[in-house]
């Protein structure tokens, strides 16, 4: 039986973007039908990515004492969670840190530093972990998350080997205001902006969870889908004592599902990452999301400590999956050319 659901992944994997409206449909569906849901969501998820996941890891160079008061965030201006407070990590400590998630399965090694934005020296740092890193490990990503960015910031970034720049938007530019008063959205989009300018691949996703409505969560994903986000991490807000956002809890495990299936209808073809607060909302539907997501990140997260490393691994496989660049997946792949062995200079009749 085609649901509406089925008939919303038709259309988009004939070509037609989903509205607005085809937005909040899959926001607002019944309980009952998530399954189906999935299901159509899912069509889009393979017909761009296959069975594979892709697997990123965190490297905190720089923790705690932002100067920004991003209600959400445990590193903030005000903030008075117990999280781990350091300067930036020595080149061989950020290095050994990559290394142990690109032995755990990463692709992609995500460098982050607290922060409204990185001094000239602060490139200098992260550019000499770059160099150090891609020279041991030539065909990982690098991705970047440093705050606000001039373009010549970004160039050099980029002409050190950086692959990619996070900067999420976060939240609609409706709601921005709402969570956020040391910067603005124009802010955010602008620094999107200037990495993209500069050839690096832009990833910019939201956090859902704080006091948004549905219409927000919406123009929220439709403004990365006009962002041009090639990569779009859904977070779901971790609520941590000591910030403006203790004990806010509006998510639940199948509402999550739907966000992540939302994003999927409007951005088909675009890294769609499980991000933080992945297993404290997701809980037991974890598995079941990644139909629909195709992304994670691989143990703790920035502040915060998330399941064992070999229990994501594990559910990939349980899933049906397999990590993106590994041994399981290249050897899948049937993109390999096919040797000619008959017509001229063999034996064998030509193929025609």
């Amino acid at each position: 039986m085609s649901t509406p659901f089925h008939q919303l992944a038709d259309r988009i994997l004939a070509g037609a973007p989903a509205t607005a409206d085809d937005a909040l449909s899959v926001l607002r569906a019944d309980p009952a039908e998530l399954m189906s849901l999935v299901a159509a969501a899912g069509r889009l998820r393979r017909a761009h990515f296959g069975n594979t996941v892709k697997v990123n890891y965190l490297v905190n160079l720089k923790s705690g004492l932002c100067q920004e008061n991003c209600n959400y965030c445990s590193q903030a201006l005000g903030s008075a969670a117990p999280v781990l407070k350091y300067s930036w990590l020595s080149p061989d400590e950020a290095l050994d840190q990559a290394a142990a998630g690109i032995s755990g399965g990463a692709g992609r090694v995500c460098l982050v530093a607290s922060g409204r934005g990185p001094s000239g020296r602060d490139i200098g740092k992260v550019t000499e972990v770059v160099g150090a890193l891609k020279e041991r490990y030539p065909d990982v990503e690098v991705c970047a998350c440093l705050g606000f960015l001039a373009e010549e910031q970004a160039r050099a970034l980029s002409d050190a080997g950086v692959d990619a720049y996070n900067h999420n938007i976060n939240t609609a530019e409706s709601h921005h205001a709402e969570i956020v008063q040391t910067h603005t959205y124009a802010d955010r989009v602008d620094t999107v902006r200037t990495a993209q300018r500069v050839g690096l691949s832009p990833c910019s996703g939201l956090i859902a969870g704080l006091g948004e409505t549905d219409e927000q969560l919406v123009e929220a994903l439709l403004a990365l889908r006009e962002l041009d986000s090639d990569s779009i991490p859904v977070n779901f807000l971790m609520p941590f004592d000591g910030t403006p956002l203790a004990g806010t809890w509006e998510l639940t495990p199948a509402r999550c599902v739907q966000i992540l299936a939302t994003a999927r209808f409007v951005c088909p073809d675009r890294e769609v990452r499980i991000a933080g607060g992945r297993e404290m909302h997701l809980r037991s539907l974890q598995s079941i999301a990644l139909h629909v997501a195709n992304s994670i990140f691989l143990g703790d997260y920035l502040t915060s400590e998330g399941q064992d490393a070999e229990a994501d691994l594990a559910m990939i496989r349980d899933g049906g999956f397999v990590v993106l660049g590994s041994d399981e997946e290249l050897a899948q792949r049937t993109d390999r050319p096919a040797i000619r062995r008959r017509g001229a200079g063999t034996d064998l009749l030509p193929n025609a």
